[in-house]
């Protein structure tokens, strides 16, 4: 066998070798995933109560330190964005070009950081803080609807993006500047890890990796398939109820088979070809909700909400409720950290992958300023619209979301606009290609992770990439068979906390690395530029 492979390579210069694998890290994460799986699958009302238990117990424990890493991660980023580290380019050779446009570049990391759940959040998030307000303000009062119109901005701004573009940063600097074989996560920690450990340590880092971001992706796909269903069967004019979990697994397998067939194609012909056409009927979609609906209410409640963000962003990013007034940092602050926390790894991996000639500076800001301005966008359009139907008694949304679900809201919501038909189609194509991207880059990265020694100019193999788009599905169909946001949040949250420690490891060596090793930048960037 090693005799042919050697063959054939010499006799066709065109192949390439193929690229190994660690099937110790496949192995050990499919049987941790199947671990999990297959009891909440066969008992999913023990797995209910012992997943909210879990949720509970680890919100109020360590919730404190979700919320003073996001705001450390935040000013990290910026001290390296603006010190003296700013224009080191992420590139082995010089004069490296960036890899992609800086729109594609813009799409592809605003794509595959934010899925279906921008669509989901962007329209209803605002009435669960109306609902249940944080500051143990009254509900539905007037003194509630600033926070919880701001509120989502937060949760969807600085502090989550500084979680997905510091990994970014660390494996990036790893693998172009430290010269690491392939982009894993234990190879931006390794440097402070001992020579004796690191055939233990390694592997476990990575595991965690994997096994934390399948968790992560089950709260999006969860998120995702309710909402597309119900867009779907509005659509067709049939009942959701009468389908019911069939309907879930019909979604989760469509969207399964797009997001494989984008893996298969690889990342400029899959990933970049979905993120432009999604970026453009994504801001299509918010352009004319704006233009449709009630557009001065929807740009003053707006700037109001801007300026109310901006008045108490320092307070939002330290509030933890020391009093006990509620659950809302608990129920939402920290499940937000937690969810960008498990996903910052897998878009470490991507933001590194697609960033190649880019400088230090051009990454943060860009992670920060194009993922911040997005989100913000489509909290602003479709939030806003979804409160003016609200408050001037067009829907009731609050009612529908207590009711029914917040899936059937989103629904209620675009039906009162003109062409509702063919908007709540685009929404629904929007959703169903947020979602494949999103997954699509989930799956290239576990197999990037899984894979030993990647050069700049290779992609992991298609099967592999397939075998894990196909593989994500399994843990989101389980929770959503279990039923509510609980169990979704529950998952993220438990997934987060061993990468928790990761993440402030992987933090230190990044700072060790840059001011240890690498005391002069000035040397390095001129080296690569």
């Amino acid at each position: 066998m090693v005799s042919l492979n050697r063959r054939i390579i010499i006799d066709y210069p065109e192949a390439k070798p193929e690229l190994k694998i660690d099937w110790s890290i496949f192995g050990g994460s499919v049987a941790l995933v199947l671990g999990l799986v297959l009891p909440l699958a066969f008992f999913p009302e023990q797995g209910r109560v012992l997943l909210g238990e879990a949720f509970e117990l680890l919100t109020h424990n360590l919730g404190i330190l979700y919320i003073a890493t996001g705001v450390g991660a935040l000013v990290f980023l910026l001290y390296l964005a603006f010190g003296k580290h700013k224009d080191i380019v992420f590139a082995r050779e010089q004069d490296t070009a960036p890899q992609f446009s800086t729109i594609s570049w813009s799409a592809m990391l605003f794509c595959g950081g934010i899925g279906t759940s921008v669509l989901y959040w962007g329209t209803v998030e605002w009435a669960h803080y109306f609902l249940s307000p944080p500051l143990g303000l009254p509900p539905e009062s007037e003194a509630a609807l600033p926070w919880a119109m701001s509120y989502p901005l937060f949760h969807w701004g600085f502090i989550g993006w500084a979680f997905y573009c510091l990994p970014g940063i660390a494996m990036g600097y790893a693998y172009y500047i430290k010269g690491a074989s392939t982009l894993r996560l234990s190879l931006a920690c390794e440097s402070v890890i001992p020579d004796l450990l690191k055939p233990v340590v390694n592997p476990l880092i990575d595991l965690i990796f994997v096994v934390g971001l399948v968790g992560a992706c089950s709260t999006g796909i969860g998120l995702a398939v309710p909402l597309i269903g119900t867009l779907c069967t509005h659509l067709l004019g049939v009942s959701h109820e009468a389908l019911g979990f069939a309907l879930d697994v019909i979604v989760i397998v469509t969207i399964t088979c797009l997001f494989s067939a984008s893996a298969w194609l690889g990342l400029d012909k899959g990933i970049k070809r979905l993120s432009n056409i999604n970026i453009g009927l994504a801001f299509f979609l918010i352009l004319i909700v704006l233009l449709l609906g009630p557009t001065l209410f929807i740009i003053e409640l707006g700037v109001g909400t801007l300026g109310h963000l901006l008045q108490n962003f320092v307070f939002m990013s330290t509030w933890t409720d020391p009093q006990g007034n509620g659950n809302f940092v608990e129920s939402w602050t920290v499940f937000y950290w937690a969810w960008w926390l498990a996903l910052g790894p897998f878009m470490g991996v991507f933001i590194a992958k697609i960033s190649r000639g880019r400088s230090m500076r051009q990454i943060i800001l860009g992670c920060l300023g194009y993922g911040t301005l997005g989100c913000t966008a489509f909290f602003l359009v479709l939030g806003n619209y979804a409160a003016y139907l609200e408050l001037n008694g067009v829907v009731a949304v609050l009612d529908i979301m207590q009711s029914q679900s917040p899936p059937d809201a989103v629904v209620a919501v675009l039906t009162t606009l003109p062409g509702s038909s063919f908007l709540i189609f685009v929404f629904a194509v929007v959703c169903v290609i947020f979602a494949a991207t999103s997954y699509d880059s989930a799956s290239y990265t576990i197999a990037t992770t899984v894979t030993y020694q990647i050069g700049e100019d290779q992609h992991p193999g298609r099967w592999h990439r397939v075998f894990w788009a196909c593989f994500l599905g399994l843990l989101p169909i389980t929770l959503i068979y279990m039923g509510g946001l609980r169990p979704l949040q529950s998952a993220v949250t438990l997934a987060s906390v061993p990468l928790l420690v990761v993440f402030l490891l992987m933090t230190w060596v990044l700072w060790r690395d840059l001011n240890v090793r690498n005391p002069d930048p000035q040397a390095s960037s001129s080296q690569l530029t």
